[in-house]
């Protein structure tokens, strides 16, 4: 049987993802052309850009649901050519199963994956409870909050052990407060995964404090790439370095 602490001690290798020249959207109506981009292994990326800037174009090429118009994609420098269980999307809506107490919803990926219905139990309340979630595991999504159903679907995504993590404005829907609380949630329960990760967001703070290096999309191609200072904390908002490349940041997008 594997215990809480299994579930924690088994970290992957995350994925590493690149375009080569890409142009991306659908026959006919490319939204992102010419893009270069490599996001190494275990990083976190953010991705800002204004709306209609193909930033969900890229996270479903990423996650193999569009193929590229021209140009290559690639994982571990091997051609990526369709959906795989090494990379999960994650929507702004939770798209819980509304039947499915939030336990059943996270062992859907590990029935899927023939996880026996013993292992993948624990290995659901592992997860539900490494997102605050253990009281609430046998109740319907429909009986819980927001930020709580963003909870079990962060944790369906991850029990299945992803090598990358794609993230579309997962948190767009919630209050400040809940969302600042995914946040740090996010960064807790990745520490240790190994997992890539691709964050779409519109929120400028969002992307600086959760990524390692930030992707600006506009005018229909990728604008620029920045490191993010480190170390990841809220009370550095006003650090030189950060206030200047936020600064920097909403220049390149307009604001």
């Amino acid at each position: 049987m594997t215990s809480s602490s299994d579930v924690r001690s088994r970290p992957r290798t995350g994925a590493g993802l690149a375009l080569r020249d890409a142009a991306l959207g659908r026959p006919g109506r490319p939204v992102l052309d010419g893009v270069d981009l490599d996001v190494a292994p275990g990083e976190i990326l953010t991705v800002v850009g204004p709306s209609g800037c193909g930033k969900s174009t890229l996270l479903r090429t990423l996650a193999g649901l569009l193929s590229p118009l021209a140009g290559k994609i690639t994982q571990d420098a091997r051609p990526l050519t369709g959906p795989s269980a090494d990379r999960t999307l994650i929507f702004q809506e939770d798209a819980l199963l509304p039947w499915r107490s939030l336990r059943a919803n996270v062992e859907l990926p590990l029935a899927i994956q023939g996880t026996p219905r013993t292992e993948r139990r624990v290995q659901a309340e592992s997860w539900l409870a490494r997102v605050g979630l253990a009281e609430q595991s046998r109740q319907l999504p429909h009986h819980v909050s927001g930020g709580q159903r963003q909870r079990a679907q962060l944790a369906r995504a991850l029990a299945p052990e992803p090598r990358a993590v794609l993230m579309d404005e997962p948190f767009g829907a919630l209050d400040a407060q809940t969302r600042a609380g995914m946040q740090d949630l996010l960064v807790e329960v990745l520490r240790g995964t190994g997992a890539t990760v691709v964050f779409v967001t519109h929120d400028v703070d969002e992307a600086l404090f959760l990524g390692d290096r930030v992707a600006l999309l506009g005018s229909g191609r990728l604008a620029a790439l920045r490191d993010v200072p480190r170390p990841r904390d809220r009370a550095a908002h006003d650090d030189p370095a950060r206030v200047a490349l936020r600064r920097d940041v909403l220049s390149s997008l307009g604001t």
